[in-house]
């Protein structure tokens, strides 16, 4: 769930850009109706989240004195460009706020992140500020025991997958960039050491040509293939596996064809493995190859 700060922001953004210009005391009347918050809506509160939502999404409350006092959204358009800000509020505003209500909570059912939003607002106020981690971090390894170390990040980006957050940040430790699992992390202060965030990162650019979080910059972009039997086919071209799918043109109506240029990780082939016999890929071989290997792999544990 998103920190209750953040949905107070976004609860105020869309009261305000779905209503006419409100006073104080309209917007306090709504905000008294909502049985997510608790007590009254201080004036300072008010314009602290004013603020907030300026940082947040960029985007200005302000006052118009002229017609009694009332709050409106000066600039609304803004949010037309901001791909993350209009999926926090599509996601964000109506499905929480039905959650609080003990007739519906039962009947509106969402998919939680478990663990790891606690670290949320310490971590996105270190971004906005520049300033560094020290994180107690517990990494798992195959035959060892719990492997616990003390890190140093340099937080550059967020990212959520497969019900995880995920931070991206300047390791020291490492000397390199590195992702890691909020729900690993036991402990975590905000430090007063500042850092420059490099001026040609570019988070999206990072992700951009692989599926999910792991990214490895040795790894090719590769022309990969595939053939989807049945429905997949249309739950493909409805949710696309990468942004960058294209679909041939097929001659049979049982298939689709889809193209991709993208790395080949880990995370793309357990995507494709776990939509089982409805995709088959086609190119490269190695690929190919590696599906096989991964699907004998799991006959041997039902022998």
């Amino acid at each position: 769930m998103i920190s209750k700060t953040y949905y107070r922001y976004i609860w105020l953004l869309n009261l305000l850009l779905d209503s006419d210009p409100l006073t104080f005391d309209e917007i306090c009347m709504m905000w008294k109706m909502n049985p997510a918050f608790d007590g009254p809506l201080p004036i300072r509160t008010f314009h602290e989240h004013r603020k907030g939502i300026k940082e947040m999404f960029g985007v200005d409350i302000e006052c118009d004195r002229s017609k009694g006092n009332v709050y409106y959204v000066k600039n609304p358009e803004v949010l037309g460009k901001m791909k993350l800000e209009k999926w926090l509020l599509r996601n964000y505003s109506i499905p929480q706020d039905f959650v609080t209500f003990n007739a519906m909570k039962d009947r509106i059912l969402l998919e939680e992140i478990p663990l790891g939003q606690a670290f949320l607002d310490h971590i996105i106020e270190a971004m906005k500020s520049n300033v560094e981690l020290r994180i107690e971090y517990q990494r798992y390894e195959y035959g060892q025991d719990t492997h616990r170390q003390t890190i140093h990040m340099q937080p550059y980006a967020l990212k959520v997958y497969n019900r995880r957050w995920y931070l991206l940040g300047y390791l020291k430790e490492q000397d390199a960039l590195r992702i890691i699992s909020l729900d690993r992390i036991l402990s975590l202060q905000v430090l007063k050491t500042f850092f420059e965030l490099p001026s040609n990162f570019n988070a999206r650019k990072y992700f951009a040509d692989v599926v999910g979080i792991f990214v490895n910059e040795d790894l090719p972009v590769t022309k990969v293939k595939i053939r989807a039997y049945g429905t997949q086919a249309e739950y493909l071209r409805s949710t696309p596996l990468h942004k960058s799918q294209s679909e041939g043109r097929s001659k049979y109506r049982e298939f689709a064809e889809f193209t991709y240029r993208l790395c080949i990780t880990p995370e793309l082939v357990t995507q494709l493995l776990a939509m089982g016999d409805k995709v088959e890929v086609l190119e490269p071989e190695e690929l190919r190859e590696e599906m096989k290997e991964e699907l004998i792999k799991c006959l041997t544990n039902y022998k």
